[in-house]
């Protein structure tokens, strides 16, 4: 029942009291359409139900940090490298301690 497009999602369900038999589908509706009162497919009396809306999760800074942390990047297998005086010295994963030396081989 589905259709694609770039249109807000609208849920409805049958009018009905009866909690056992109750039926919820998403509908996609233009927002200047009117509500539906009758099922598309089988005629029933339906309602559209009030529901949260989907909002994406936003990343902040405190979400890219945990993201970027040295113990989240070694979790995911990925070597993390900091510039010090001394050159490039590794900080999280299974990489070489210092940037350019060879790994050593098993």
């Amino acid at each position: 029942m589905r259709e694609t497009g770039s249109m807000p999602i609208y849920v409805y369900e049958l009018d009905i009291d009866d909690e056992d038999q109750q039926e919820r589908f998403e509908l996609f509706q233009q927002m200047a359409d009117d509500a539906l009162t009758h099922h598309p497919e089988t005629g029933a009396k339906i309602r559209r139900v009030i529901t949260a809306p989907y909002v994406p999760k936003v990343y902040t800074g405190q979400t890219v940090d945990k993201a970027l942390s040295d113990k989240n990047l070694d979790r995911l297998g990925f070597t993390k490298y900091v510039k010090t005086s001394s050159g490039y010295e590794k900080r999280a994963g299974p990489g070489p301690e210092k940037m350019g030396e060879q790994p050593e081989q098993q």
